[in-house]
């Protein structure tokens, strides 16, 4: 027995917790800044913000950008004029973000946040649920999402594809090398990616696309929506997204299946639910 009275032991299960050494050492390399504006990833990026800038409530909403790394989303949201507030529990990431115009930026937790009950018009969680490999965890981070967020507001998670080490090794002509094929397989089998320093990521977890769904369910957001990021484009040689004439095309296409679901398990996915 711990000693802890129902008081205690719910507050000790809202205290913030640190990342995983690995993951917090993957972060402090400083490439998370850098990796959504240059090859491959460029779509994904682009993606998110066509979502988004369709969804979102009109300027100036209050955007609590949760594990927003160093402000990429952030940037562009307070540009546009809404109010951004950044929490990362990186603080290089939460330095690099609080250098950005219009951006507040601080440290914290997805599953503790510190913030009030519905003071926010939309709650990004872009990045949280990668690195919350058990399911008690995400949706603890659901449920304080939803929990912030004013009656018809959104909550706004990205996943990754269950498959999505396979693909990716494979199309970086890595799955031929036996460690690297035994992690990313195990990735597709279990949903969690171990021993991850062999694909070049960490530790994470990998949805099924319709897991996701149960999740905001359990955390209290039912009748969420899915919108597929790169869609099968995952899979696709880069030069298309440097030709502007081509990207259009294949941007255009992308928005057309985005709620396909046959194409949610690949790259990425947004779901998205309003807060009743």
């Amino acid at each position: 027995m711990n000693g802890l009275g129902p008081l205690g032991m719910l507050d000790a299960m809202r205290e913030p917790r640190q990342l995983a050494p690995e993951i917090m050492d993957y972060y402090l390399k400083g490439q998370e800044d850098g990796r959504l504006r240059s090859g491959h990833p460029r779509l994904e990026f682009w993606r998110t913000q066509d979502v988004l800038r369709r969804l979102l409530p009109a300027v100036p909403a209050r955007i609590l950008d949760v594990g927003g790394a160093s402000g990429v989303h952030a940037e562009w949201l307070a540009a546009a004029g809404h109010r951004v507030e950044l929490i990362d529990p990186v603080p290089a990431h939460v330095e690099q973000a609080s250098a950005l115009p219009g951006v507040i930026a601080r440290v914290g937790d997805a599953r503790h946040l510190d913030a009030p009950d519905a003071s926010a018009d939309v709650v990004l969680l872009l990045g949280p649920l990668y690195h919350l490999t058990e399911r008690a965890d995400r949706v603890r981070a659901l449920t304080e999402a939803r929990r912030v967020t004013r009656p018809g507001g959104l909550v706004v998670a990205a996943t990754i594809a269950r498959w999505a080490a396979v693909h990716d090794m494979i199309l970086k002509g890595r799955y031929v090398e036996e460690p690297v094929r035994r992690v990313a397989d195990e990735s597709a089998r279990t949903g969690v990616l171990r021993g991850a320093a062999d694909t070049g990521f960490t530790t994470a977890y990998f949805h099924d696309p319709a897991e996701v769904l149960a999740e905001f369910a359990d955390a209290g957001l039912p009748g969420a929506e899915r919108y597929a990021l790169e869609g099968v484009f995952a899979l696709y040689a880069e030069e298309w997204l440097d030709d502007p004439e081509r990207r259009a095309l294949l941007l255009d296409v992308a928005r057309r299946t985005e709620n396909e679901p046959a194409l949610l398990g690949f790259g990425h996915m947004l779901t998205v639910a309003r807060v009743r």
